[in-house]
């Protein structure tokens, strides 16, 4: 059996791709009864538990296997879960180490089944490796760094000689369960008393922009000791020309890294890594400047400002409090302009994602984030001790005029798809304007422009852009005038009503054809005539005083008459 490709699989697909540890020991104890009964292995009944052990002789089906895997693989997920729930309570880490501890020991027995000659190299190699794996996973647990870092490294030396036994299509899998246990590699051999070994750990945190499973509290855990560490030694930082004493430790601790977390940014191999890392950086930063402010108090601020009114200058607090500031906002203007730069990418590549039909980048888009991006420069500005700064406050005024260009730039382009092409072209003039006074202003500056996306491109995709709009807007003229023809005006008529006059109607191939007026519309029609009978006023009626004399008369004797038959 491959067991590596076996145990991926059923992680990636029941949980484990979320962290949902629950919901894949879940799943192993309903492929482990699902085994059982397809195997008839059950272990005795309802009432009566009765065990029984996988041994060679019965070892007649790859399923027996499949049986003990299962069986590690569910100690293992309860460990997990465990591990999750035990920060908040201690207490259920004796338990995720008695859940390893059945999980090393499932893993043994399989080893020991795969040494029988039913078994081939490779299920053999994988075994050896998964048990490997596991028993480095206790010892790691218990701290025992030299035993934990033997049993990695024969798991990472099987998985290698795989690796290059096989195809590379095979060999992905291998490769990423060595990559996956190098970080506790690196850990144990740190933990041992290799020096070296921290800034590796750093380097393999910093390029997958975060940590996960096993090592991850541990190796951030390690990382805040090594610069806190370090931080003893650091008493002042040197920021335009001012030196300031800093006294936070953790403050200390974030320039120490800010270094690192900076050039880790720049060597970041995706958007989604760069991302991570910036959202990092800035909360570490945040993190900073809330416990500067908290030693910030009034009544400390009020006798300190006192005290330097004289000289002009805030306090050495208040000068450290702006230089965080200066790095969060300074932060969150790179990474808006790397998100601006990401979409600009996708706005080239507009035509094929709608063909895809995925949605599409728009201009309003980066106008958002060139707005965020100017708002941050506006505070900069306004900076406590950075007022009577002229050189400060002409970079950022370089800058503001820089990201304004783009800014005006973007909405001319968003004014062109709704095809207003007057306004466009103003703007198109405007960032004209803003890119001729930052480059005639920009002689002392260039080094601080260096960072900034480059005026003169942008120059020159105006100018194109500008002739693009007046043919476009010539064509857009024609279009109107062509649609104003008598053949191709449409007046809202039924066809029905319309034989004798020629017109290029699309709608009349389509679902919603026009042919008549449904329902109809009410016409006028004659009423009924009305009768009224005059002459009944004018009638005289013959007299009936006879007749009514007559039955008046007939009394007993007709009544008789009538009872017998007789008729007068």
């Amino acid at each position: 059996i491959a067991v590596l490709q076996i145990v991926k699989e059923s992680q990636q697909q029941h949980g484990l791709r979320h962290g949902d540890f629950q919901r894949y020991r879940g799943y192993c104890s309903r492929r482990l009864r699902r085994l059982r009964k397809t195997l008839n292995f059950k272990m005795g009944n309802r009432h009566k538990f009765t065990g029984k052990k996988v041994t060679e002789e019965i070892l007649s089906d790859n399923r027996y296997l499949l049986l003990i895997l299962m069986d590690a693989e569910r100690a293992w997920s309860y460990a997990m879960q465990l591990k999750q729930e035990a920060n908040t309570e201690p207490r259920k880490r004796f338990h995720l180490l008695s859940r390893l501890r059945k999980a090393v020991k499932h893993a043994e027995e399989l080893e020991r089944l795969c040494e029988s000659n039913r078994v081939d190299a490779k299920t053999k190699l994988e075994a050896q490796a998964y048990m490997a794996y596991l028993t480095g996973m206790l010892r790691f647990e218990h701290q025992e760094w030299k035993a934990a870092m033997e049993a990695f490294n024969k798991c990472k030396t099987i998985y290698e000689k795989l690796a290059n036994a096989f195809t590379e299509e095979q060999a992905v899998l291998y490769n990423q369960r060595v990559e996956e246990i190098s970080p506790n590699i690196r850990y144990c051999a740190y933990n041992i008393g290799d020096q070296s070994a921290i800034s590796e750990l750093m380097q393999m945190r910093l390029r997958s922009g975060g940590t996960e499973g096993l090592l991850a509290e541990k190796l951030e855990a390690l990382i805040t000791q090594t610069r806190a560490k370090q931080a003893a030694t650091m008493s002042e930082v040197e920021w335009r020309g001012r030196t300031v004493p800093v006294k936070i430790d953790k403050v200390r601790i974030f320039l120490l890294g800010l270094a690192d977390n900076e050039a880790a940014i720049v060597q970041a191999e995706n958007e989604e890594t760069k991302e991570r890392l910036f959202e990092s950086l800035l909360s570490e930063c945040r993190d900073a400047i809330q416990a500067v402010r908290e030693d910030l108090k009034p009544d400390q601020k009020q006798r300190e400002h006192s005290l330097e009114m004289d000289s002009g200058k805030v306090s050495n607090i208040q000068y450290l409090h702006s230089y965080l500031t200066y790095i969060k906002l300074s932060t969150a203007i790179k990474r808006n302009e790397s998100m601006a730069k990401s979409l600009q990418k996708a706005l080239l590549q507009q035509q094929r994602s709608e063909e895809d039909g995925k949605r599409t980048p728009r201009p309003q888009d980066l106008i958002r984030l060139y707005d965020i991006i100017l708002q941050n420069l506006v505070e900069l500005t306004q900076l406590p001790g950075l007022e009577e700064d002229k050189n400060f406050q002409k970079e950022i005024g370089l800058k503001t005029l820089v990201y304004k260009a783009y800014r005006c730039f973007f909405i001319a382009q968003s004014y062109v798809l709704v095809k207003k092409w007057s306004e466009a072209l103003v703007l198109y003039e405007r960032v004209l304007k803003y890119a001729s006074e930052v480059q005639s202003e920009a002689g002392a500056y260039k080094n601080s422009l260096k960072e900034l996306p480059d005026v003169q491109d942008l120059i020159t995709q105006v100018n194109a852009e500008k002739y693009s709009l007046q043919a476009a807007a010539i064509l857009d003229a024609n279009d109107t005038h062509e649609t104003e023809s008598p053949s191709q005006v449409k007046d809202g008529k039924p066809l029905s009503e319309r034989f004798e006059t020629f017109c290029l109607d699309p709608s009349l191939v389509s679902k919603q054809v026009s042919l008549v007026h449904f329902p109809p519309g009410f016409q006028p029609i004659p009423c009924k005539p009305l009768f009224f009978d005059l002459a009944l006023n004018h009638v005289a009626f013959p007299p009936l005083e006879d007749k009514v004399e007559q039955k008046a008369k007939s009394g007993l004797t007709g009544y008789i008459k009538g009872i017998f038959g007789f008729k007068s």
